[in-house]
């Protein structure tokens, strides 16, 4: 009878497992992506995943001649190919062009976690190890294609955003903020990198962006959450999911704003001198949530993460809740979509792409893991108004597309975004290992 009881009990568990897998995982998107984006997107109940949906396309990279198609009246060509993991871009004065070719540092830890991780970065393209490497990429007759490369700095440690200031080339390593003399015209770098501040890394979001801010003193660092929600505990998220204000001449910084996930890509408004941004909300809350933004920010902002989203959305997955800051969640200005992994920003003023994107913002989605169907894999623009904000009503709109081909497999993924000295776009492609030129026709 004993034994008649237990396989009954061991059915049963095995029954509820198996529904508990079925109602949580996939998670098919009941929207689509411009129902989730703008400036009043659309925010549904989440659907909590106890397994996390994982779609991501899988890598076949660019064949023969192929290229991204750009949208009516541009062009693309090849800027630079057979680059090792490109994903960050910086113009020098000169019009030279600085390729972060990096990836994620090795991985601390094992478990289920560290291998799920791993087989997803491997489908993903992004399984290669870290070059480490600064490679300067000059087009000095103006066709639009580098025929210079060199070898312009090494030794690094997954490094991504990239920065002049006084005189001094800033470089934001995965772990720290380090510089180095720069003199204009060079090739190479062979000096010892100066520390300025350490960076808290390890765990998820490993790449750190960086600008000069427009004092002309200090700089401006993303430094992305070490976890989904703070999962790891709130001591491992010290100093992160943060922009931080780096003063280099004290050596010290402050938290400049809070409440971001991940934000990566930073630009200067032309309009009034003020930081933008666009930031990776967060995961397993099903294929419609949470929207990835772009917004301006300001000093002591917060954006509400680990505990609220979309500005006060709370997020009862949390431990512990803080129903006490959900009044200060600011919410952001503008959604993106679900899941699109923005990680590119630049403002399109100023560049020569023509009079349909003379005002706005130019997006680099890297495309998602988390939501089925796929999201992202594209470059976006966000048209702004004259006031220096997102046109009211306006969804994104596609600039550069075709990362992925017939059968949903990606070509490549696009990540940071830089102007050319012509005025014209920049896109690094990462999985594909090319940097993408696109002009007006």
């Amino acid at each position: 009878m004993l034994k008649h009881v237990l396989r009954v009990a061991a059915l049963i568990a095995v029954i509820a497992v198996a529904v508990v897998v079925y109602l949580a995982w996939p998670d098919t998107a009941k929207l689509s992506v411009d129902q989730v984006a703008g400036k009043r997107p659309a925010i549904t109940e989440p659907r909590d995943q106890t397994l996390p949906t994982v779609k991501v396309a899988d890598v076949v990279g660019w064949q023969g001649n192929e290229t991204p198609t750009p949208a009516a009246g541009l062009t693309v060509k090849a800027f630079a190919r057979g680059l090792d993991h490109p994903r960050w871009l910086y113009r020098l004065p000169n019009g030279d062009v600085l390729v972060a070719e990096t990836n994620s540092p090795p991985r601390d830890g094992g478990g289920i976690e560290a291998w799920v991780m791993g087989r997803l970065l491997n489908k993903a393209g992004a399984g290669v190890p870290s070059a480490n490497r600064i490679t300067l990429l000059r087009d000095a007759n103006g066709d639009g294609v580098a025929e210079e490369r060199h070898v312009f700095m090494t030794g690094l440690n997954s490094p991504t955003g990239m920065a002049l200031l006084n005189g001094q080339l800033y470089i934001a390593n995965t772990d720290a903020l380090v510089r180095v003399p720069y003199a204009d015209g060079a090739t190479q770098i062979t000096a010892k990198p100066e520390l300025v501040v350490k960076l808290n890394g390890g765990g998820n979001h490993w790449a750190r962006t960086l600008i000069a801010a427009p004092d002309g003193k200090t700089l401006f660092v993303g430094v992305g959450s070490a976890s989904n929600i703070a999962e790891k505990g709130l001591e491992a998220e010290k100093f992160r999911a943060n922009i931080l204000q780096v003063y280099p001449d004290q050596k010290t910084f402050r938290i400049y704003a809070s409440g971001l996930r991940n934000p990566q890509g930073m630009a200067i408004s032309p309009y009034n001198q003020q930081l933008w941004t666009v930031v990776n909300e967060r995961d397993m809350l099903g294929s419609d949530l949470a929207p990835d933004y772009l917004t301006q920010v300001e000093l002591g902002d917060q954006f509400g993460w680990p505990w609220f989203y979309w500005g006060g959305y709370p997020d009862n997955r949390v431990d512990p809740q803080r129903p006490d800051l959900q009044q200060y969640s600011k919410r952001p200005d503008y959604a993106l979509g679900p899941h699109v992994a923005a990680l590119g920003l630049a403002f399109a003023n100023g560049m020569k792409l023509g009079d349909r994107y003379a005002q706005g913002a130019l997006i680099g989605e890297h495309g998602s893991w988390n939501r089925k169907p796929v999201s992202g894999y594209k470059v976006v623009f966000v048209p702004f108004a004259a006031r220096g904000f997102p046109v009211d009503g306006v969804k994104p709109q596609d600039v550069l597309t075709g990362f992925l081909n017939a059968d949903g497999k990606a070509r490549g993924r696009p990540v940071g975004l830089e102007s050319d000295r012509t005025g014209a776009l920049l896109v690094a492609d990462d999985v594909g290992n090319t940097i993408w030129r696109v002009a007006a026709k």
